[in-house]
């Protein structure tokens, strides 16, 4: 009686006061003691509120119901399926929409449903794969910044495929915790892809010479990568790592080579490993003896230039000289006396055919030399590293008297 007496009621009741009619009538359904007619009549009731021409009255709905593990099914259903800002509220908390559900409403839904899916309490892997399939940016963005967002390392992927132009979803990723090594490299590649594309539509720079610095800060984030994937995840993570440099076209001589002046002999050996198809301990133990023949056919197998052996066994020699040389910031800086040990070697060599290998040394040696004079330089600065800055050099009228009297 009193469902039929609300029913009769709502005919002539404004939209407001049917919205807050529609609110009352699911709270009691949710918290009052019902029978089994009366809780039948009411659903009937909200059913039938799903054709009221207000959205006011289905938000009303959508709001009471949302957290609900009682709803109505059917009518929980007709509300996901509804404009998005009624289906948001459900969308985002409803415990009663299966994955199965979750994924067809991200597939028809607008950008703003797909957001509210992507920020639920937990998105399940599925889920996830069809937001980064399919999900508009905002929605893309909403995943990777939501921690109960269970990302899979290929779905990841596909959102920097489709998305890593842009900076808020590059940051929006780079926020997750325990990211994979790969999607970071892949990560670097997208915001330099990005930069110089930007750079060479304003002019600012030629193709080419955007290219190669564009190269150089991909190589030099991925040694930084590789120096925190060895602290994390030991040799599998490395090897990981070094099969997508591999399969994304990174893994070039230069990259390794730097990586080794660096103090990166890990990623070195990976990538020896990843090229030549040996197995790790095979390859550590011809690294072992790296003037030997076994080192230059496993060197030839991996299928690196023929002309940068002299350098590599150069690297090789001055780390085992200079002992570890990892950086303890991290960062894997570029040693500049293992460049400058490793230039000495090649020039002895060189007849001409080692111009290129030499030119690529006088730019790491450029590098370093320029990294060492920025951590240096702030040190030589400070009065008690360098007190005659503080006062002058000469004294100048000591110095013109000196000249008067000469004249």
């Amino acid at each position: 009686m009193i469902v039929r007496n609300f029913l009769q009621w709502a005919i002539t009741a404004s939209a407001a006061q049917r919205s807050e009619g529609a609110g009352a009538l699911a709270r009691a359904y949710l918290y009052s003691e019902l029978d089994a007619r009366t809780r039948r009549d009411a659903e009937i009731a909200m059913m039938s509120l799903l054709d009221d021409p207000s959205p006011l009255v289905r938000r009303a709905l959508a709001d009471n119901f949302a957290s609900a593990a009682d709803a109505p099914r059917s009518l929980i259903s007709a509300l996901a399926d509804d404009q998005s800002d009624i289906a948001a509220p459900v969308l985002s908390r409803s415990p009663i929409l299966s994955e199965a559900e979750l994924v067809d409403c991200a597939a028809i839904g607008d950008a703003f449903a797909q957001s509210a899916i992507a920020l639920r309490a937990r998105v399940p892997v599925s889920v996830a794969a069809a937001l980064a399939e399919v999900g508009a940016r905002e929605a893309a963005i909403s995943l990777a910044v939501n921690p109960g967002a269970e990302l899979a390392e290929f779905s990841m992927r596909r959102m920097i495929e489709r998305f890593g132009d842009d900076g808020e979803m590059r940051e929006a990723l780079l926020s997750r915790p325990w990211l994979p090594a790969t999607i970071r490299s892949q990560l670097v590649a997208a915001a330099a892809a990005s930069l110089t594309a930007f750079v060479v539509d304003c002019a600012w720079l030629s193709p080419e010479r955007a290219e190669r610095l564009s190269r150089e800060a991909r190589e030099k984030a991925n040694v930084i990568i590789v120096a925190e994937t060895a602290a994390r995840d030991g040799r599998a993570g490395l090897r990981e790592l070094a099969a997508h440099l591999r399969d994304s076209g990174q893994l070039t001589p230069s990259l390794v080579l730097r990586a080794l002046l660096s103090g990166r002999r890990d990623l070195f050996e990976a990538a020896l490993a990843e090229l030549s198809g040996l197995r790790e301990d095979r390859v550590a133990g011809q690294l072992r003896d790296f003037r030997g023949a076994g080192f230059a056919a496993l060197y030839a197998k991996a299928a690196l230039p023929a002309k940068f052996l002299p350098a590599f066994r150069a690297a090789l020699e001055a780390q085992r000289d200079f002992a570890d040389l990892h950086d303890e910031s991290g960062e894997a800086r570029l040693s500049l006396i293992m460049i400058e040990r490793v230039l000495t070697a090649c020039e002895e060599l060189n007849g001409g055919e080692l111009d290129r290998l030499m030119a690529l040394l006088r730019r790491f040696e450029m590098e370093a030399a320029l990294e060492q004079a920025r951590q240096e330089a702030p040190l030589l600065a400070k009065p008690e590293f360098a007190p005659a800055l503080h006062r002058p050099v000469i004294d100048m009228e000591a110095f013109e008297a000196a000249l008067a009297e000469a004249a």
